[in-house]
C-alpha cells in the first residue's frame, strides 16, 4: 500500500507542475505575439535607414565621419562588448547560446592582444560573468520590454566614447530573431558602422546592373550624415534588443511546451505503475483471504 500511495503523491506533484508549465507556456505565447509585432514592425525601418545612409554616402563620395573611423592596423586595443541576456531562466538554451558566442568572441579578441570592456543586460549574463570572475564595466538596465528612450541613452554613451577614442570598436552579442522557428546567436559590429561606406570602384557581382540615384541635398550631405549616422547606431541597437526579447519569449514558449508534454508522459507512466501496483496489492489481498478461508474450513 505504501508504494501505491507514493506513486499517487508523485503523480499529483507532476500534475501540479504541469499546470505551472502550461500557464507559463500561455504567458510566453502572449508575450511573444506582442514582442513579434514590435520586432517585425521596426525591422523594416531599421533596414531602410541603413540603406538610405548607404545611398547618401555613395552620393557624397569620400565620406569622413567620426563614426566611420577605423583604427590603424596594430593600434586597436580596446573593444566594448554589449551582451544581451534575459532576467529569468526556464528559456531552454537561450542564455547559454548567447553566452557561449560572447565567450568565444572575447577569447578571440584577447588572443589578438585587445582589451574587452563588458556591458551586460540581464541578470543571467551578470551572474555568469561574476561566476567567471570577469569584470563588468556596467550593468545595463533596459527592462523586459525595451523602450527606444532607454536604448537611445545607452547608444549615445557608446557613440560619445567611440568618438572620443576610448573604444576602437563596439560589438553586440545577442540572439538574432530570424523566424519563429529559427534564432541565431550573433556578435554584431555596432561601431564603426559597417555597410554604409561607399563601395569601391568595380565592386558588385559580375554583370550586375546597379543604378545609383542622384540626390540634391538640402541641407548639405555632411549635415544629413551627422544626423543619420548616429540614428543608424541607435536603431541598430534598439532592433537588437527587440530581437533578443522576441527570441527569449520563443525559447521560453518552446521550453515550457516541452516541459508540459514531458509532464503528460510522466503522468501516464505513473498511472500505469499505480494500476500495476494496485493490481498486485489486490491480488495479494485476495490470496490472503482465500488462505484464511481454507484454514478455517480445515
Amino acid at each position: 500500500m505504501a508504494k501505491a500511495r507514493a506513486i499517487v503523491k508523485r503523480r499529483k506533484a507532476v500534475r501540479n507542475i504541469r499546470k505551472i508549465t502550461k500557464t507559463m507556456q500561455m504567458i510566453a505565447t502572449a508575450k511573444f505575439q506582442k514582442a513579434l509585432k514590435r520586432a517585425v514592425g521596426t525591422k523594416a525601418y531599421s533596414k531602410k535607414v541603413r540603406e538610405l545612409v548607404a545611398e547618401v554616402a555613395r552620393s557624397v563620395g569620400d565620406v569622413t565621419h567620426p563614426l566611420l573611423r577605423r583604427p590603424e592596423p596594430g593600434t586597436g586595443r580596446t573593444v566594448g562588448l554589449v551582451v544581451i541576456t534575459s532576467n529569468r531562466g526556464l528559456a531552454g538554451a537561450y542564455n547559454g547560446s548567447v553566452l557561449r558566442t560572447a565567450g568565444h568572441f572575447i577569447r578571440e579578441q584577447e588572443s589578438q592582444g585587445k582589451k574587452i570592456e563588458l556591458y551586460v543586460a540581464g541578470k543571467k549574463g551578470v551572474s555568469y560573468f561574476n561566476f567567471q570572475r570577469r569584470a563588468i564595466t556596467q550593468r545595463l538596465e533596459i527592462g523586459d520590454t525595451p523602450k527606444f528612450e532607454d536604448v537611445e541613452k545607452v547608444a549615445q554613451s557608446f557613440i560619445d566614447k567611440f568618438t572620443a577614442g576610448a573604444y576602437d570598436a563596439v560589438h553586440l552579442a545577442y540572439m538574432n530573431f530570424l523566424s519563429a522557428g529559427s534564432q541565431k546567436p550573433e556578435v554584431l559590429a555596432l561601431l564603426p558602422l559597417a555597410g554604409v561606406e561607399p563601395p569601391k570602384a568595380g565592386a558588385g557581382e559580375p554583370g550586375e546592373l546597379r543604378v545609383d540615384a542622384i540626390y540634391d541635398f538640402i541641407p548639405d550631405a555632411q549635415t544629413l550624415l551627422d544626423e543619420l549616422l548616429p540614428l543608424t547606431v541607435k536603431t541598430t541597437m534598439f532592433q537588437a534588443f527587440l530581437d533578443a526579447t522576441t527570441s527569449e519569449h520563443v525559447a521560453r514558449m518552446v521550453s515550457m511546451k516541452s516541459a508540459t508534454d514531458n509532464a503528460d508522459k510522466m503522468v501516464k507512466s505513473l498511472t500505469m505503475r499505480y494500476n500495476r501496483a494496485r493490481q498486485s496489492q489486490i491480488t495479494t489481498e485476495l490470496s490472503e483471504i482465500m488462505g484464511g478461508v481454507e484454514a478455517m474450513n480445515e
